[in-house]
């Protein structure tokens, strides 16, 4: 089994020593939850790691949104290079959801663009989990919606021995029940290609690709290649191949959830005509008709996950499959910034069950499509066995869950005292603000600038940028991963000036 490794020169300062102590008693007495209070500087970050290090459990870091994730997931692969720290995201760059507003008798029909990366970077996430113990995962709250069922990602798993015999024929069937699709032009992420003796697989979740030399049906040779260049990474004996999506099942599962799906649709038609409700018995039938056509022919269909309680087996009103299901039983979590996670965790079901019991009510849904739905915050809440909660502003449901006992973090351990904070007049400002950021600058010391709009931040930076000065703006409509690597290079002193909002 491998250990979680923490590698860093820093050593713990201030309350750390004391506050790495007593979380880790803690877990070892078995407590469910407990409160990490550290005010904003203290280093509770690396507080965490140092924890993790020393109780040795898989680790959920859960954040309540996308740009301080993407900094926890850029720390903590600082202070665990040689361990799988992972990130997972809400994939969308853009999301307009389905819905129905009956007072105009509006249809939106649902809209969406994914960032390739961060699908990539989610499906390296569940992989890790599968194959390994000295996991970290980063997440947002999205981690509490369904995903794919752990055991059928499993189950379709190809691993692939040299020496052994394989029919290429079965062996290509498999790739496409993993939703893998051939493409012998290009090479995009999640697919493969067939060349004489040669089979070539990349997959879904990495950067490079797999080239399986044949001799009929022996497989002589497993090599790791540049997707590029081609060049030969490494020869192995055996290699994993995981599905290209989490919405997965085996053709045997489908087929039987084809036929519950099909047996709703004729309970429901009967239930919308009694009600005098013949277009939205029509409408139904065509769209849910259309959908398993769909599941017929190549597996998979658009909002399949509104049928992800047929293809999993579950019961009415069970708690849909999430990235927590992917971990095993003894795991930790931890809630970065509880008192504003904790609020969105109990809010995100109620948002979404009002949108699609529209749809459901006029012909759009089966009703098994309201169980694709987030967890509710008691289901989430017992699938805690071990949580600490970190937070500057402790709320009274944190403080009962740790019975009232925080394990305070109060002292930075640079010994810095909260800054002085002085008001100016607006008048001459900007030659103000130029004059201070040259100040800081001779000091080799970094400046954080807020503005009250994305278009002053990106206006001001351009402007700063014309003064000779090393300049980066920051807002929301900045690429997830584009954050990453401002806040990295904030760090390695690539720039002076930070603009944000």
């Amino acid at each position: 089994m491998r250990e979680f490794e923490l590698t860093t020169d820093l050593r713990p300062q201030g309350d750390q020593g004391r506050a790495i102590q007593e979380l880790i008693e803690g877990i070892k007495r078995g407590d469910p939850f407990q409160t990490l209070l550290g005010i904003t500087g203290s280093g509770k970050t690396f507080t965490i790691a140092n924890v993790i290090a020393k109780v040795q459990k898989p680790t959920l870091i859960l954040s309540h949104n996308k740009t301080l994730a993407a900094q926890l997931f850029g720390e903590f692969k600082t202070f665990f290079p040689k361990n799988a720290v992972e990130f997972f995201i809400s994939y969308y760059d853009y999301y307009q959801p389905e819905a129905y507003m009956a007072t105009t008798d509006t249809y939106i029909e649902k809209e969406t663009e994914v960032n390739e990366e961060i699908d990539r970077l989610r499906l390296r996430a569940t992989t890790a989990l599968l194959e390994r113990t000295d996991v970290i995962i980063v997440a947002s709250v999205s981690c509490i919606y369904g995903l794919g069922s752990p055991q059928d990602f499993r189950d379709l798993l190809l691993l692939l021995h040299s020496g052994k015999e394989y029919d290429r024929r079965d062996l290509l069937r498999q790739l496409i029940d993993m939703h893998y699709t051939r493409n012998d032009l290009e090479f995009p992420r999640g697919s493969f290609r067939v060349r004489g003796d040669v089979i070539e697989i990349h997959p879904a979740y990495e950067e490079t690709a797999y080239r399986f030399e044949f001799f009929g049906d022996t497989l002589e040779t497993i090599k790791h290649i540049q997707i590029l260049t081609g060049e030969i990474m490494d020869t192995l004996d055996t290699i994993a191949v995981y599905p290209a999506k989490h919405f997965v099942t085996s053709p045997e599962n489908l087929k039987r959830a084809m036929g519950a799906i099909s047996t709703e649709l004729d309970e429901r038609i009967i239930e919308l005509r009694s009600q005098n409700k013949l277009l939205e018995a029509q409408r139904i039938e065509q769209r849910t008709r259309f959908d398993l056509e769909m599941l017929r022919e190549i597996g998979y269909c658009s909002g399949i996950e509104n049928y992800s309680r047929h293809l999993a087996g579950r019961q009415p009103g069970a708690r849909p499959d999430t990235l927590m299901d992917y971990f095993p039983d003894d795991f930790l979590m931890v809630v970065d910034e509880s008192h504003v996670t904790i609020p969105q965790l109990r809010a995100m079901w109620r948002g979404d069950r009002s949108r699609k019991e529209n749809l459901v009510e006029y012909g759009f849904r089966l009703p098994s499509a309201l169980d694709n739905r987030p967890m509710f915050f008691e289901e989430w809440e017992n699938r805690i066995r071990q949580c600490i909660f970190v937070t500057a502003t402790p709320g009274e449901w944190e403080i009962e869950k740790s019975r009232g006992v925080l394990v305070e973090q109060i002292i930075r351990p640079t010994g810095l005292m909260d800054p002085e904070i002085s008001v100016r007049s607006t008048k001459g400002q900007v030659d103000d603000l130029i004059g201070e950021i040259r100040d800081i600058v001779e000091r080799k010391e970094r400046a954080l600038v807020l503005t009250l709009t994305k278009r002053m931040a990106e206006d001001l930076s351009e402007y700063l940028e014309g003064m000779k000065i090393r300049v980066r703006y920051l807002h929301s409509e900045i690429e997830v991963m584009d954050r990453i690597d401002i806040l990295r290079d904030l760090r390695l002193a690539q720039f002076d000036v930070l603009v944000g909002i």
